[in-house]
């Protein structure tokens, strides 16, 4: 139910400042929007597929069948053959990895990087709003887009990164474009962010995260690009995040 009235407040919102939904909500409401467009809904099912390349060439590709339920997400892996069957299980901040033949689940780090420039944790949804602490900066402009600018500091260091930099689009309420720094300040990876996918949220159509390409800051002609497929938004039962049913 929080998620319907989420939306009604963001309506009600747009309704009060004709449009511009930003200018009525605090950072903490502008970031659980940009949440819920990357996953942070009741129950949502997806096909994300990674892939690193160098000089545009694609070198490496990895799919995996994604189920999320806010902060939860479920992973099973389907190519390539090798590593088809693998399971990522993340309940709030905290990861599993499981392969038959293991005798137990295995915990990782969100931070674990997953293949070229992606973290494990970059194929789950995000909670930009609860685990990181905010600070507005002067907005700016990406790609002719009018958008609100964050610095995000990790209040854990279970977070896949220390410090956000994290531009939301004031109209569409969407991330558009990230760079992610150490504790010590140093830029090291850089984001962009698409969202060509439409899902009903609350009985409204809203973006959904379709793409990623990420880019590490050695900027030497390699990118990882997540492409996110087919988004359903359905309701999902316990079990499927349930640990003890994690090896099965």
């Amino acid at each position: 139910m929080r998620y319907k009235n989420n939306w009604l407040a963001l309506a009600l919102a747009l309704l009060l400042v004709g449009g511009d939904a930003g200018a009525a909500l605090s950072a903490k409401d502008i970031l659980k929007a940009a949440d819920e467009a990357r996953g942070n809904v009741e129950g949502v099912e997806w096909r994300v597929t990674v892939e690193s390349t160098e000089n545009e060439r694609v070198t490496d590709t990895l799919v995996y069948d994604i189920k999320a339920r806010g902060f939860n997400i479920a992973g099973i892996s389907q190519a390539p053959p090798k590593y088809k069957g693998n399971k990522l299980l993340m309940l709030n901040t905290s990861m599993w990895f499981y392969k038959w033949g293991l005798s137990k689940p295995v915990p990782i780090s969100q931070r674990q990087k997953l293949m070229g420039d992606a973290s494990y944790g970059d194929i789950a949804s995000t909670n930009y709003a609860e685990n990181y602490d905010a600070t507005a900066l002067p907005e700016e402009d990406v790609n002719g887009e009018a958008c609100y600018v964050f610095d995000l500091k990790a209040q854990s260091d279970k977070s896949t990164y220390d410090r956000i930099r994290y531009w939301v689009s004031k109209w569409r309420l969407v991330g558009v474009k990230a760079e992610y720094f150490t504790v010590s300040g140093k830029k090291f990876k850089s984001a962009m962010m698409e969202y060509d996918n439409l899902v009903s949220i609350g009985g409204r159509k809203r973006p959904f995260l379709s793409r990623i390409m990420m880019q590490s800051e050695l900027m030497n002609g390699s990118a990882t690009y997540l492409s996110l497929r087919t988004p359903r938004i359905a309701p999902l039962p316990d079990y499927v995040f349930d640990l003890n049913l994690f090896m099965r």
